[in-house]
């Protein structure tokens, strides 16, 4: 199971999943493009097996609907990917009542985690989440989360819905000690993909060598998705070199980590 996965290292990911054997369910809010990628992937691979899902972690709702499906449709799920990811550069808020970045980057995901949690394989499961770097930027401002009319900056926005990202994985591997499956989050590297501002091609000449494809940034999502090296390592963060290194010190605040699960839950309306 993967998110996001209609352009950029979600695209690689689940292609790289599919040429690896996997039966790839690809969880997306713009299924048709999704369904331009299954189409693309098995042109390539005609034996691949993918199926494409809605999904929209904007919407509480479309979580619930889609964590149905896949619990309808399948058994044991071996592989969740919590890849996809937005940056809003101006304040909107979700359908939920949510601004708009937390929502679809940290409460659906958290949310879609916790609904097939008892489906994961006790013997090989895995959750990877696609953090980021910026989450060292980070810090959590709750009160913020549900005001529309707080102040609000994008790269704050996303800096703190990244740092959600490694708390909750580290909350995760936390409660899913004994069970066999992990969960870790990692940084791609700084990706040529859509998130990044506009702006950016001004200057993108001078800072190529710094930014990677998609091809080099899904790496580290596949290491820990396939990789041998990493069974049973949990509640890790990783860089883009597939090296496990320290979080920001916010992020491994276990308080904090308490503190944004059980309001996640409560604001998601699951048991914490």
């Amino acid at each position: 199971m993967i998110t996001g996965t209609t352009h950029g290292i979600g695209l690689v990911t689940a292609r790289e999943l599919a040429r690896a054997g996997y039966h790839v369910v690809m969880l997306c809010r713009d299924v048709a493009a999704a369904q331009r990628v299954q189409a693309d992937i098995m042109r390539v691979f005609p034996e691949a097996s993918l199926r494409v899902m809605e999904c929209d972690l904007a919407s509480l709702q479309s979580v619930r609907q889609c964590a149905a499906l896949v619990r309808d449709a399948y058994g044991l799920i071996h592989v969740l990917i919590n890849n996809a990811g937005i940056v809003s550069w101006r304040r909107r808020m979700s359908i939920d009542g949510f601004e708009l970045t937390f929502a679809t980057n940290h409460l659906g995901p958290f949310l879609l985690t916790e609904l097939l949690r008892d489906r994961l394989d006790t013997e090989r499961g895995r959750v990877v989440t696609v953090a980021s770097r910026i989450h060292t930027k980070g810090h959590l401002h709750l009160e913020r989360v549900r005001d529309a009319r707080a102040a609000y900056r994008g790269t704050e926005a996303y800096a703190q819905s990244k740092l959600a990202n490694v708390l909750h994985s580290f909350a995760l591997a936390r409660r899913l000690i004994g069970t066999g499956v992990t969960a870790n989050s990692l940084h791609p590297g700084v990706v040529a993909t859509n998130l990044l501002p506009r702006w950016l091609g001004v200057v993108r000449q001078l800072v190529d060598p710094l930014i990677l494809d998609a091809e080099r940034g899904a790496r580290t999502t596949l290491h820990l998705a396939l990789s041998r090296e990493v069974a049973g390592i949990s509640g890790q963060y990783f860089d883009e070199h597939q090296r496990a290194v320290p979080a920001s010190a916010l992020a491994c605040d276990v308080e904090l980590q308490e503190h944004l699960w059980h309001k996640s839950a409560e604001w998601v309306g699951i048991d914490a």
